[in-house]
């Protein structure tokens, strides 16, 4: 809810803190790169629209050289994430694909070791595909999202625990203080029941989503990223099942899908490469 101009002065003196700390002249900085949630216009540096943070038409780039006066890439978050993720799986030469599970469910496309933006700048959000036409609200304004779904763990286990009191689940939560993203999983690794319910939910909407993205681009790999990918072989493997036996290609070479392994610095990686 703070001015937008408040966000970037923070984020320009957080810049100017990590130059001096290791010792270096500003200037000798080639440049800066940012990631944002939302659709940015990658040539200007303006943050069009973005449904969660509410910040359209705002010129990111030019305020932020106001501050500190280098050349500024802009471009969306889900994007340099997969640029980050794309680095260490420089063996994937043609295409990789990655899927962030946060606050919304991001993606990025990398083509031939560039970002797919798309003719518009606009491309790669692979949280809103529709896979339940008429279901929930997205925060973007369409029903049915895969953003709606694959982000709503918490949700569902919060469900759960009030229609089940026998769920070891409420063990967790007095345990830990809150419900998380991890109450279900670890309950369900402990044979609860319930838990393997909300979990194979859960990995059902994330998986329909993923069968499209491989019918789509056929990656070579695709990543999945975000705090939930902390759970490995858990959750991927399910997910590769489905995929394997769902997906169109069922007699060629299979997309390899996998952990991130960055996790929350394959942002900052990208948009680092972004200036690079």
């Amino acid at each position: 809810e703070r001015p937008t101009d408040e966000i970037v002065t923070d984020m320009a003196n957080l810049s100017k803190k990590l130059v001096q700390s290791i010792g270096i002249e500003m200037n000798e900085i080639k440049g800066i790169g940012i990631g944002c949630p939302g659709t940015i216009d990658f040539e200007t540096g303006e943050i069009v629209y973005s449904n969660n943070i509410k910040i359209n038409h705002y010129p990111l780039a030019d305020k932020f050289k106001e501050h500190i006066p280098l050349p500024v890439k802009v471009d969306n978050d889900a994007n340099c994430a997969a640029l980050g993720e794309y680095k260490i799986n420089r063996h994937c030469a043609s295409v990789f694909a990655l899927v962030t599970l946060g606050t919304g469910v991001g993606g990025g496309v990398i083509i031939n070791g560039k970002v797919f933006r798309g003719f518009n700048g606009a491309a790669g959000e692979l949280g809103h595909m529709t896979i339940v036409s008429g279901g929930k609200m997205c925060t973007c304004g369409k029903e049915g999202c895969l953003e709606s779904y694959a982000t709503a763990l918490i949700s569902q286990t919060k469900d759960a625990l009030e229609t089940h009191k026998d769920t070891i689940m409420h063990g967790i939560v007095k345990k830990e203080g809150k419900i998380s993203g991890r109450t279900a999983f670890e309950a369900a690794k402990q044979g609860d029941e319930v838990a393997k319910k909300v979990v194979s939910n859960y990995e059902r909407y994330l998986a329909d989503g993923i069968v499209s993205i491989e019918n789509i681009f056929q990656p070579e790999i695709i990543a999945i990223g975000g705090g939930i990918s902390k759970e490995g072989d858990y959750l991927i493997e399910p997910i590769r099942e489905y995929v394997y036996n769902t997906g169109f290609n069922k007699h060629m070479t299979k997309t390899k899908i996998v952990a991130a392994q960055l996790f929350n610095d394959a942002g900052i990686i990208g948009a680092a490469m972004l200036a690079i």
